[in-house]
């Protein structure tokens, strides 16, 4: 199998895990506030990626040379999902994930002002339909709604979240400097899990943590092992094979997820007219993915 190959495959795992959280997330996002779920779920996931670097080559001296990459990769991550909670609150989970797909929009601009990464026309165009289906969503189908701009309270918040994990994804390998993905990821983590505590503290302390719902509880470990520990590291290793804008291709595959787990919770599908925007995202995940090096040779 080879090195992109293999980027595509982790993609694919990363964007159905990435998913789980949208489905969980709306459903605890009433009960904590979002700093307060994040810290402890970035402490966790920092102890299972720390534990899984150990346990196989170890992490060498070197990984902490320049240690204000790690806090500038958290920052951005952390900012992110605490956005990504907040937004929730208000938010329809599918909804949400449609404005998770104009982050590859937002990673292509990234991926050129900082690595000069070029975007062709035929990513260009499939970029340009996956946004599209993105509105669709977004918008609830609502073409009225669309032209005048009336969007939800949790889109908006949400939105900023993604702008700061499309700067996350070119970063990786703008800062990365030989380490592995696994200890990389640790390293983010941890500057993640410092500056989510720092600031909000005032939240930790708040949290009644003896009494709160189930939910919140399975969402916190479900989010540090699946979508915190797991797609950081799928992520980080795709970043290092795989164009910015390919890499963030597979988040056109979330709404699909999120739709699918939002049955397998009991909740109803969408409506058809919003489900065609999420068929819009698909195709642009088939476009994109299209191998125009192969095709050029």
């Amino acid at each position: 199998m080879t090195p992109a190959l293999k980027g595509h495959l982790a993609m694919l795992c990363f964007s159905g895990l990435v998913a789980g959280s949208f489905a969980l997330g709306s459903m605890a996002a009433q009960h904590i506030a979002p700093a307060a779920l994040n810290a402890p779920r970035f402490l966790l996931a920092a102890a299972i990626v720390g534990a899984g670097a150990m346990l196989g080559r170890g992490i060498p001296r070197e990984t902490w040379v320049a240690p204000w990459r790690y806090l500038l990769l958290g920052g951005a991550m952390g900012l992110y999902f605490v956005l990504m909670f907040e937004g929730l609150k208000t938010a329809p989970p599918v909804s949400a994930a449609a404005v998770f797909t104009l982050t590859p929009v937002l990673s292509g601009i990234a991926g050129y002002l900082m690595l000069r990464q070029i975007t062709t026309p035929r990513m260009a165009f499939a970029l340009a339909i996956g946004a599209m289906g993105a509105l669709w969503v977004i918008f609830r189908a609502d073409l009225g709604a669309l032209l005048g701009l009336e969007v939800g309270r949790g889109e908006v918040i949400y939105f900023w979240g993604c702008a700061a994990h499309a700067v996350y994804t070119p970063l990786v390998r703008r800062l990365n400097r030989g380490e592995r993905p696994v200890v990389f990821s640790f390293g983010t983590m941890l500057g993640a899990m410092v500056l989510m505590t720092a600031a909000g503290w005032r939240d930790i302390q708040a949290t009644d943590w003896t009494n709160l719902p189930a939910i919140v509880w399975i969402t916190i470990l479900y989010t540090a092992v699946f979508a915190t520990a797991a797609t950081f590291v799928l992520l980080q290793f795709a970043s290092l094979t795989l164009p910015s804008a390919k890499v963030m291709a597979y988040t056109y595959l979330v709404p699909t997820w999120v739709a699918l787990w939002q049955v397998a919770l009991g909740h109803a599908l969408p409506p058809v007219m919003v489900l065609m925007g999420v068929a819009l995202t698909v195709a642009a995940l088939v476009l994109l993915l299209k191998d125009e090096h192969a095709a050029l040779r």
